[in-house]
C-alpha cells in the first residue's frame, strides 16, 4: 500500500500527502526564519526556511490543520493559502477563529472527501494533547487525523501530540496503519516547567510500534529553536527500536 501513498516533507510540520487521488497538506508553514509571537506570550524562533513555497505546491484539495494558534503550525503565508483551498479541516474552536472554508471536527468525528476518480476518502479527527494532562487552557485544543478509503492503506497524522495513551486509543480503532506521519521534535518551552509538548524521538519510535506502522514519516523536528531533538536523535531512536527499515527521513 505504501507505494500508493506519497508524503513530501517541506520542513517543520508541513507535508503534502498524496492519497486516493487527493492532495492533502498538513499544517502549512512557509514563512521565512525569524521571531514569531504566540498567544502564551512566548516568542518562537524559526531557524531555517521551508523546502518550498506555496506556489510550488500545485493543487491542494484539503488542509489538515492540527491547530491554528501557533506560528510553527500555521503562519502568515499558511493562512493566506487557506483562502485558495476547498476545505480546511481543523479543531472546532479553530474553525470558529478562521472562518472561510474551515470546518471544525471534534475528536472521532469524520468527513468524506470526494476522490477525483470516484469514491471517497474518509478523514477522521483523532485526539491529541499538546503537552501534559490539563494543558488545554494554555496550549489550546489540537487534533490529529486518520485517512481511510476503499482499497487504500490507513494514514495517521498525529498533530502536536505528547500523549502515547492517545496513540494507543487510535491504534485500537484503526491499527495497523500503513503510513504514520508523526509530529516529533521533543518540543519544550518554559511552559509547564519544560514538559514535553510533542513526542520525543524515543516516544515517536514507540508510537510507530503501537500503531504497527509499515512506514513512518517524522515531521515537526526541524526549523524551529524550541524543537529540542532533530534528525540525528530520531535516526538513533528508530535504530535502537529496531525500526530503521520503516522510517522515511527526508
Amino acid at each position: 500500500m505504501t507505494d500508493a501513498i506519497s508524503v513530501q516533507v517541506y520542513g517543520g510540520p508541513t507535508a503534502l500527502i498524496a492519497y486516493g487521488g487527493l492532495r492533502l497538506l498538513t499544517d502549512p508553514t512557509f514563512d521565512g526564519p525569524g521571531e514569531y509571537p504566540s498567544p502564551s506570550g512566548l516568542t518562537l524562533r524559526k531557524t531555517a526556511p521551508s523546502k518550498g513555497s506555496p506556489h510550488e505546491l500545485g493543487r491542494v484539495d484539503a488542509v489538515l490543520l492540527s491547530h491554528d494558534q501557533h506560528a510553527d503550525n500555521l503562519d502568515t503565508s499558511g493562512r493566506a493559502l487557506l483562502a485558495d483551498v476547498p476545505v480546511t479541516l481543523t479543531t472546532v474552536s479553530g474553525a470558529g477563529r478562521l472562518g472561510g472554508t474551515a470546518r471544525g471536527l471534534a475528536p472521532w468525528a469524520s468527513v468524506e472527501l470526494d476522490r477525483p476518480g470516484g469514491g471517497t476518502v474518509t478523514v477522521t479527527a483523532v485526539p491529541a494533547r499538546h503537552g501534559p494532562e490539563g494543558c488545554e487552557p494554555v496550549s489550546g485544543d489540537v487534533i490529529g487525523f486518520v485517512l481511510t478509503g476503499e482499497g487504500l492503506g490507513t494514514v495517521y497524522v498525529s498533530g502536536d501530540n505528547a500523549a502515547l495513551e492517545l496513540v494507543e486509543q487510535i491504534a485500537g480503532r484503526f491499527g495497523p496503519v500503513d503510513t504514520a506521519v508523526i509530529f516529533a521534535g521533543a518540543v519544550r518551552t518554559p511552559l509547564f516547567d519544560g514538559a514535553l509538548l510533542t513526542l520525543d524521538s524515543a516516544q515517536a519510535a514507540e508510537a510507530a510500534r503501537i500503531l504497527r506502522a509499515r512506514r513512518v514519516v517524522p515531521v515537526h523536528h526541524d526549523s524551529w529553536a524550541h524543537f529540542s531533538e532533530g534528525r540525528d536523535a530520531l535516526v538513533e531512536a528508530f535504530r535502537a527500536a529496531g525500526l530503521t527499515d520503516r522510517v522515511q527521513m527526508d
